[in-house]
């Protein structure tokens, strides 16, 4: 069976630096940092007290009004994590210019869009008033609210899309597996048309309390949050938590074609694999991160040679990233000495699930403008490398490909390519 090509014709972002593509990557690009000291409940007492909030204002302005992409009345049936996930595919349907014109249509098209947690907000709240004796108070949208797979379902009832209706869940990792998932769909056949990444937010005193506790999160900049996420630096103490969504409109290209879409990027490959070593510690010199992105060359029919930039995992956690740098130097050899290579989670902070969907649209702008991203707080390398990691700069680069990471708890690994479509 001859697999079909897959593009890519509309994005949409939610994320800390703001919500709109266009805003978004502006502010990335120029290296305004999102990460700020937590708004939404008080950190009291909590080791780290700073992280990337969704920013409050109009979507004009290029952040977030609840009002201006749900109804009111069906707020109180969604998670915060639902509500970015809205946001993040109505941009997206929207940017792809496409409208179902008959009910055949509808039934290509479909929605993947997963969470590494869910509605943590919602089930904390709702556990709360359970412990003290007030069941009885549980809105009856406590279950539909709080379900990772509620994101799509969602969105697949707001643009009556009735294909494949399915959520990822895979940690840290989810974003990557949602889009690479989706795409194969389409070339599968199953879909014409997939809605497909990532939603999280976690944010939240039981998430925060939670990463703390497993010592996973940054606690020396507090006073400084801007400067707290800093992958590959020798003073990065750990991850900045992040919340948000990223929606990628993926098409089978002929499809697309068609109807006259624009088209941002293909999807060039997708590889996956497994550590089977630990629960949260990545494999000796990230094994499974370098057989993934193996993968993900192999099924594009692409060599180390033909990536231009690579958007790293890159979290800021003292084991992971230097252990993700050393998998790249393995399998690009000589090819590392003309490779980009930086993490966007120095101005984001690490969003989880939703992670590998909101570097995916870095991705693919980074080939439509020729611009790699930089990585924010790279002050001084924890070691030397022949790769560079952009420090502190955005760089224009002529970029045809890049090679997306995504690794997770539980040893879950994702690799995604995208090329530029011709």
């Amino acid at each position: 069976m001859k697999m079909r090509r897959v593009v890519v014709t509309g994005m949409g972002i939610a994320c800390p630096l703001g919500v709109g593509t266009e805003k978004v990557w502006q502010r990335l690009i120029n290296g305004d940092s999102g990460i700020r000291r937590i708004t939404s409940f008080d950190p009291g007492d909590l080791p780290s007290k700073v992280a990337g909030e969704v920013p409050v204002g109009s979507r004009a302005e290029g952040y977030f009004d609840l009002n201006e992409w749900v109804p009111v009345k069906e707020q109180k049936k969604m998670d915060r994590f639902i509500q970015l996930g809205m946001a993040a595919a109505t941009e997206a349907m929207e940017d792809s210019g496409w409208v179902a014109q008959t009910e055949e249509e509808r039934w290509a098209a479909g929605v993947m869009i997963g969470s590494g947690i869910g509605g943590l907000q919602t089930i904390y709240e709702a556990s709360i008033l359970v412990n003290e004796g007030k069941a009885r108070r549980l809105s009856p949208f406590f279950i539909p609210s709080a379900l990772v797979n509620l994101a799509s379902g969602n969105v697949s009832i707001k643009f009556g899309l009735k294909g494949p209706n399915q959520a990822a869940v895979t940690a840290c990792a989810t974003g990557v597996h949602a889009i690479g998932d989706a795409a194969r769909l389409i070339a599968l056949g199953d879909a014409d048309i997939m809605l497909a990444g990532g939603a999280e937010a976690a944010v939240c005193a039981l998430g925060i309390a939670g990463f703390c506790s497993s010592r996973a999160l940054s606690t020396g900049f507090n006073d400084n949050p801007a400067a707290a996420s800093r992958p590959w630096d020798k003073d990065r103490d750990g991850f900045v938590m992040g919340e948000g969504a990223g929606v990628l409109f993926l098409e089978e290209y002929e499809h697309a074609r068609r109807r006259g879409a624009k088209i941002y990027a293909e999807i060039a490959g997708y590889g996956m694999s497994g550590d089977a070593h630990h629960i949260t510690a990545p494999a000796d010199h990230h094994e499974g991160a370098f057989r993934a992105m193996k993968a993900a060359l192999k099924s594009g029919g692409l060599e180390p040679s033909d990536v231009q930039y690579i958007n790293a995992h890159g979290t800021a956690t003292p084991m992971g990233d230097d252990l993700e740098l050393e998998a790249v130097e393995n399998l690009f050899g000589e090819a590392g000495r003309t490779v980009a290579m930086s993490s966007t989670k120095s101005a984001t902070g690490h969003l989880l699930g939703a992670a590998g969907a909101i570097e995916a649209v870095f991705s693919i702008l980074a080939i439509r403008d020729g611009v790699a991203p930089p990585t924010l707080n790279l002050d001084e390398p924890s070691r030397a490398s022949v790769i560079d990691r952009v420090a502190h700069t955005a760089q224009q680069r002529k970029i045809d490909v890049v090679l997306s990471n995504s690794f997770g708890f539980g040893g879950t690994n994702a690799s995604i390519l995208f090329r530029k479509a011709g």
